[in-house]
């Protein structure tokens, strides 16, 4: 399957907005280890993700 240029720009804006706030409380008190879990799955899905 492949997508969109304009999808694909979109979902990487999005997800690194995502991914910013999340690094942003990461540092904060009280972060459970699922939140963690997912802060590093999404690095690695944008660390994946390459423009063509």
């Amino acid at each position: 399957m492949q997508g969109n240029p304009r999808v694909y720009k979109a979902l990487r804006d999005e997800l690194a907005t995502v991914l910013a706030e999340l690094w942003r409380i990461r540092d904060g008190a009280n972060v459970d280890s699922e939140l963690l879990d997912t802060i590093r799955m999404i690095a690695a899905i944008m660390g994946g993700m390459k423009e063509d």
